[in-house]
């Protein structure tokens, strides 16, 4: 493995899409929802774990989560678990890790990757990452990594190419980015499909350090200035008393609005290895096995019957879960909180709202 190769896992976010199961104290990215006994953070771990050194892996998270990133990851150094104090997006993220990396090696190049994702071609996945990292060691692009779509999907975010700038590297088609474009209506999403110049949007990214600092430095001053001043600080016990006050003064933005929509150093590497980003319960339900009525079962000890399409979990082994007669529901049995709804995304986020809305109710977030 190349010692200058790292991995920037971003693993911060709250998974609101995803509860009942996700919450504020234990959001998705720590919670073993496809029952492999492996939770998505640790997966994403191992995964990345196979193709830069382990101790190259870093883990940027909320303060809120550094129990449970030791306990699920307890050979991590505590060097390599970057807490941030408060939520401001991924765009502060990269910065943090960006630049306390490049002051102990300005050499980097690395992966930045959500900890949430789904990835099926481990093979192909590997050979993809393995072939945009040893690119962009000696490259100033900015990569990212394009699905290719099967479906007219609204979930995620496309990245359109400009099939006019085009360069092969190793056995993928590397294509400068036209535009990005946001999670669009059912009927764009159907044209972007057709037009076959749109890829989904992985939130996957490769750069070298002196790469994206350049461009951080050029497109967000207001972030980078915060963290520029901090090489004394890095990797010594007051670093967090630093960051503390960076964050203080953040302003909150993404790193594809912030950075990768405003460079004209923007590059995507295409490919069609298995990926899903696993934000919804839909996505989740298109993902895992079903019984032959199409319906996703899982806990308790279930007595279902001319049930079909629908989710019923339950976190009690010994409870008898009986359901009977509908279709396309979801019956989620949790300790503190019962959910029954359609099974669609917009009900989810709709409850969500609701409840931080809600006196004394908004605790069960």
């Amino acid at each position: 493995m190349n010692h200058n190769h790292y991995c920037i896992i971003m693993a911060g976010g709250i998974g609101s899409r995803f509860w009942p199961a996700s919450r504020q104290s234990k959001p998705k990215q720590f919670i073993d929802i496809l029952g492999v006994g492996r939770t998505f953070l640790q997966m994403t771990f191992d995964r990345y774990a196979r193709i830069v050194p382990p101790e190259n892996i870093i883990i940027v998270t909320a303060e809120r989560y550094a129990k449970l990133v030791r306990e699920q990851l307890p050979d991590v150094s505590d060097d390599n678990v970057l807490l941030e104090p408060y939520k401001r997006n991924t765009a502060p993220c990269v910065a943090y890790a960006t630049y306390k990396l490049f002051s102990r090696n300005p050499d980097a190049t690395v992966v930045v990757a959500p900890s949430d994702h789904l990835i099926i071609g481990d093979e192909q996945f590997q050979d993809t990452i393995r072939t945009a990292l040893e690119n962009a060691e000696h490259s100033m692009n900015l990569y990212t990594i394009g699905i290719d779509p099967t479906r007219p999907e609204t979930n995620y975010g496309y990245i359109q190419i400009n099939k006019a700038v085009t360069k092969r590297i190793g056995r993928h088609e590397s294509y400068q980015v036209k535009t990005f474009t946001e999670k669009p209506n059912a009927d764009l999403a159907k044209v972007f499909l057709e037009t076959r110049e749109f890829f989904w949007n992985s939130g996957m990214f490769i750069w070298n350090l002196k790469a994206i600092k350049a461009e951080l430095e050029r497109c967000l001053p207001e972030v980078t200035t915060l963290f520029r001043g901090g090489e004394q600080f890095y990797y010594t016990p007051a670093e967090s008393d630093f960051i503390r006050r960076v964050y203080e003064d953040c302003p909150a933005i993404s790193i594809d609005y912030g950075v990768m929509e405003k460079t004209q150093k923007a590059w995507v590497f295409l490919s069609d290895f298995g990926w899903s980003d696993l934000g919804t319960w839909d996505a989740v339900y298109e993902r895992v096995a079903k019984d032959s009525d199409g319906n996703v079962i899982s806990g308790g000890v279930p007595m279902v019957d001319d049930v079909r399409g629908s989710i019923v979990l339950c976190d009690d082994r010994r409870k008898l879960v009986v359901a009977r007669g509908f279709e396309n529901l979801m019956v989620i049995d949790l300790k503190d909180v019962l959910l029954v709804c359609h099974r669609d995304d917009k009900t989810v986020k709709d409850i969500v709202t609701d409840l931080t809305m809600r006196d004394k109710i908004d605790r069960y977030l």
